[in-house]
């Protein structure tokens, strides 16, 4: 049985390894009749489960698509038992402008799910991994970093499970990417990103955050390189490969966990990432360049934990995230 939605070049039923793309309709003023070439892969052999593989949700964000892009080139079909859906550069138009949302229609891809067939150019991708993807998905890896906004501590995100059992899945499956940190983050209780749908759908999720600052990382591209097959064979599809499970230290982002700009300044942040912070503790300073004779503005952490990200740009307004502090997890 094929099966090639509307705009699909490849069928997503064949054995082997296929690369294509997903065509998105786009009707602009230079263009009435093109389309977003979405660049998609399916790599199968046999039976096992499926799993589906994500970057390039934000267009700034580099590690993933890096990642991803090899394991299409180097991936022997022969050595999968299962399925690989493998998306680089979901997001197309960010990736191609390095922009964290889509210029074309300016959304977040990551608070635009479950999308909209109908709706806007980024709305219709959400919709096909929403739609089509994830009733046929086993297993979800959202490879994530912190863009062009935010520096992250390099860590594995566990996306909080619908229940028990789908948690410990989560968990379990985090385990095997194999970072030294591991976060629970539910974002705001945010129910329109990626991992929260694929969760929805019944789907083993791991996410990432991979340093970021609009650049990549040595360490977190090795990280991701090397975590991508480690999950494939914790979830045999690649049962050649040797698991090597990692017990990260746990962590989760509570209600106080950000540090939220008040002013409009220049930022001055006082500790390196990872750096053990209590709440009350002075976090940093706005400074006011342009009124020599007016003192910062100090900021303070509001949770104990540590310090998880930081904002890149110097320059900050009211409502900007600054710091964010993940603190010890504690199970339910």
């Amino acid at each position: 049985m094929t099966i090639s939605p509307p705009g699909l070049t490849i069928d997503l039923t064949a054995q082997g390894k296929q690369i294509g793309t997903f065509d998105v309709p786009l009707s602009v003023h230079d263009d009435a009749w093109g389309v977003i070439p979405v660049p998609i892969a399916v790599i199968a052999n046999g039976t096992g489960p499926t799993v589906i593989l994500e970057g390039g949700n934000h267009g700034d964000e580099y590690e993933g698509p890096i990642a991803l892009g090899e394991l299409i080139r180097n991936i022997d079909p022969a050595d999968v038992s299962g399925r690989l859906i493998v998306i680089p550069a979901i997001n197309y138009p960010a990736v191609q402008a390095g922009q964290r949302c889509s210029p074309v229609d300016g959304i977040n891809m990551n608070r635009a799910f479950p999308g909209d067939a109908q709706g806007s150019a980024t709305q219709q991708i959400a919709a096909f991994v929403n739609d089509v993807l994830f009733p046929i998905g086993d297993v979800f890896i959202d490879l994530h970093s912190g863009g062009s906004s935010l520096d992250i501590l390099p860590s594995a995100i566990i996306e909080p499970g619908r229940d028990p059992e789908r948690h410990a899945a989560n968990v379990a499956a985090v385990r095997a990417f194999g970072s030294k940190v591991a976060v629970v983050i539910d974002n705001r209780g945010d129910a329109r990103t990626a991992t929260a749908s694929a969760a929805r759908a019944g789907l083993t999720v791991v996410g990432t955050e991979l340093g970021g600052g609009g650049t990549t990382s040595i360490d977190a591209l090795a990280l991701c390189r090397h975590g991508i097959r480690n999950v494939l064979a914790h979830v045999g599809v690649l049962p050649g490969q040797a698991v090597q499970i990692v017990e990260p230290a746990l962590y989760a982002l509570k209600p106080a966990a950000h540090v939220i700009a008040q002013d409009d300044g220049v930022l001055e942040t006082l500790h390196p990432l990872g750096t053990q912070v209590s709440a009350g503790d002075r976090a940093g300073r706005i400074h006011f360049v342009t009124q020599p004779s007016r003192p910062p503005v100090d900021l303070h952490y509001r949770s104990d934990g540590i310090v998880f990200a930081r904002r890149q740009p110097g320059r900050v307004r009211p409502g900007n995230c600054c710091l964010v502090v993940a603190s010890p997890y504690e199970a339910p």
